[in-house]
């Protein structure tokens, strides 16, 4: 058998091989890298299996058949080569649509001018066979666009080549390996080809589409050792650089394999001589980071890195990093600096315990200082009670005036009530207790604490409220809620007028109304008469003065009841106010035990 079947044989060996490393860059195809990597692998493909046809061919129409097979793939494979050059250095923003159909204007002369050199004879000045090898070989004479395609590819070689030798003086000891392997790799057809067109060494044979074969060789080493299709060095060097979180990797055996800049402001001292050297040796200093590292993968959690007087509180987050077959090929380690998170939450911390001893300070002053001024007051009504009936006896002129301070001390005391009730309310210190209740009857008790300014006013009251009507509402509650509305009706109603309470049921509570003759509510504090802490204060129709804070404690109360309340009113025709209650819940009726037998 001729040397040039198994020189056919090597070729297509070295076709296959090509043909497996674009299938794994189409894998990968997510990768712009992986693309151009694999489309220029598969230009070689196309070399060289149409020079494995050709050397075994025994014709020239043959041979000129399985050039153009070939020259399907020449043309591009530099360009396409240098792509993929820029993409691994990092240079992604060289690359556009149009800096791509610039570079592929020689590269398509070089197509179109090979496919019809039959015409012009600028690419081949001749072709013919020669038998002296003991197989055809075809003996091409170069023409000027021939020449002009060997330059320009070779131009962007030793550019290509001048970016990666940047890249690999560059780079960390680890790298440097892969980019060797990228280096050596692409200088295989090229050198090849150098080889042959110089003339140094006589070669019979075009020897250029062997060095596929050598670089088939050490790409998929490549692959294999250092996953070359999946990771953009210098691209991902520079998003690893740049990241504000210290990132350290390390292989299985716990030794430092890389590092990013923000680690060297959190580790001290770290420098890239500490790679491959293990963790147990580097990291004396922080044992509770060598803990993490030698534990395995962990949730972050809070740690103090640093022993300087300036505390530094870090999250430090363990994971490993897996393989393309998903087990572990090393760990992560992720150390973020939360110290302002940490110094905020103390310092939220101290403003919450200041707050909450103000508080505690606040109310304990307002218990106190409430209650000074309610003694006091007490004790002033009883002596105006006094005063009152000694004035009576004695037929004195200043009636009326002690009548007014006596109005004027109860209005005072009733302020006092009002905020402690609502105090109570709003700090959680009222004690919820309902009870059965007859609703007629405690409007009657309200209706005799409310007798003489009612009667002052001439103001008739009219109570609807059928006995035995029961409501399930604390005692106290209930009777600050009527007493409140009965007392803002008559402040409200004018001389001689007239205020009626009635109920009616609605499902599992009784709706109580309380309405009057008076004034109305104004337009401009309809609105807001019952939103959250609101009080309102007006002038009644014969001059009373009130607190605001009735109908803030009679929303609060109705709503401890589980009841709601609401009003309907008009300028000039009066108003009346609803309010719900619960009825009392229903005892299931026990049937009588039945006797046993004597």
């Amino acid at each position: 058998m001729s040397y040039n079947l198994y020189l056919s044989v090597l070729l297509m060996a070295a076709t296959c091989c090509s043909l497996v490393i674009t299938y794994l860059s189409w894998k990968r195809r997510e990768l712009p890298i992986a693309i151009s990597y694999g489309l220029g692998l598969l230009t070689g493909a196309f070399y060289t299996f149409g020079y494995a046809f050709e050397i075994v061919s025994t014709t020239l129409d043959q041979i000129r058949f399985w050039l153009r097979i070939e020259y399907i793939g020449i043309p591009f494979g530099t360009i396409l080569w240098f792509i993929l050059v820029l993409q691994y250095t990092g240079r992604q923003k060289y690359i556009n649509k149009w800096v791509i159909g610039l570079l592929m204007i020689v590269p398509m002369i070089t197509f179109i001018s090979h496919n019809t050199n039959k015409w012009h004879h600028l690419f081949y000045k001749s072709m013919t066979l020669d038998y002296s090898e003991g197989f055809p070989l075809a003996v091409l004479e170069k023409g000027p666009l021939y020449m002009l395609h060997v330059v320009y590819s070779y131009s962007f070689f030793v550019v290509g080549m001048v970016f990666l030798i940047q890249m690999f003086l560059k780079a960390t000891p680890r790298m440097k390996k892969q980019i060797a392997f990228m280096i050596i790799g692409s200088w295989g057809p090229y050198g090849f080809t150098l080889v042959y067109l110089s003339g140094i060494i006589y070669m019979p044979i075009d020897i250029s589409p062997f060095g596929f074969i050598f670089s088939g060789v050490f790409f998929l080493w490549g692959i294999y050792q250092f996953n070359m299709l999946r990771l953009a060095p210098l691209a991902l060097q520079k998003v690893f650089a740049s990241m504000q979180d210290a990132v350290m990797v390390f292989d299985l055996d716990n030794t430092l394999t890389s590092f990013n800049q923000s680690a060297v402001g959190v580790i001290r001292g770290l420098s890239h001589q500490w790679i491959g050297q293990p963790a147990v040796q580097l990291f004396n200093s922080y044992p509770v980071l060598l803990e993490k590292i030698v534990q395995g993968p962990s949730m972050a959690s809070k740690i103090q890195l640093t022993d300087s007087t300036d505390e530094q509180f870090y999250n430090v987050h363990m994971s490993f990093i897996t393989d393309i077959q998903h087990k572990p090929a090393g760990k992560m380690i992720l150390i973020s600096n939360v110290t302002e998170v940490v110094r905020s939450e103390e310092r939220l911390r101290d403003n919450a315990r200041q707050l909450s001893e103000l508080n505690t300070f606040k109310d304990k002053m307002f218990n106190v200082v409430a209650h000074d001024i309610r003694d006091p007051l007490a004790v002033l009504i009883n002596l105006m009670e006094l005063m009152e009936d000694d004035m009576q006896d004695c037929n004195g002129d200043h009636e009326e005036i002690v009548r007014e301070m006596g109005q004027q001390i109860q209005n005072t005391f009733i302020l006092v009530e009002s905020l402690l009730d609502w105090f109570r309310s709003q700090r959680g210190g009222i004690i919820f207790n309902p009870v059965e209740r007859d609703l007629a009857l405690a409007v009657q008790t309200s209706l005799r604490l409310l007798h003489v300014r009612s009667e002052s006013k001439q103001i008739q009251i009219i109570s609807e409220i059928p006995k035995d009507t029961y409501v399930y509402a604390d005692k106290e509650m209930l009777d600050l809620i009527i007493r409140n509305l009965l007392s803002n009706a008559i402040k409200f109603t004018v001389l001689g007028g007239t205020i009626r309470l009635r109920t009616e049921h609605a499902e599992d509570k009784i709706i109580v109304s309380v309405s009057d003759t008076g004034e109305g509510i104004p337009t401009d504090q309809a609105s807001t008469l019952l939103q959250e802490f609101y009080p309102i204060s007006s002038m009644g129709t014969a001059g009373e003065r009130g607190v605001g804070l009735g109908l803030t404690l009679c929303r609060e109360f109705v709503r401890l009841n589980g009841g709601e309340i609401w009003f309907d009113s008009a300028p000039a025709q009066g108003s009346t106010f609803y309010f719900s209650i619960p009825t009392p819940p229903e005892v299931p009726t026990q049937l009588p035990a039945r006797g046993g037998q004597r």
